[in-house]
């Protein structure tokens, strides 16, 4: 089951001014932070990066794979999407927390 668009929506719009976007991939989507891919929304469900920086913020943690064979993530339950402040700290934290990207490699001529 691939993620409707209005969970993105409605996730966006709790994160309010973050420099945050996604990325559809596969049906799914990702979700950058200040360019570090911080999360995973599958399923409708939200799967952040573990973290330590994440998981003090998180009160009762939980970890499920995003998607069959991947590894574990934070899963943020949705009734906690709508404590705006708490998630929008919780994805800066593992933004923080986490290297910024690799550069991509130019593409050589041919």
């Amino acid at each position: 089951m691939a993620t409707k668009q209005e969970t993105i929506e409605e996730i966006l719009a709790q994160l309010g001014d973050l420099d945050v976007r996604t990325r559809k991939m596969f049906g799914e989507y990702a979700l950058y932070c200040d360019e570090k891919t911080v999360a995973f929304v599958c399923d409708d469900q939200l799967f952040m990066k573990i973290t330590d920086a994440g998981l003090d913020l998180v009160d009762d943690p939980e970890f499920a794979p995003a998607y069959p064979g991947s590894k574990d993530y934070l899963l943020i339950d949705r009734d906690s999407w709508y404590e705006a402040d708490k998630l929008r700290d919780i994805v800066q934290a593992t933004a923080d927390a986490l290297p910024p990207p690799k550069p991509k490699k130019k593409k050589g001529k041919q």
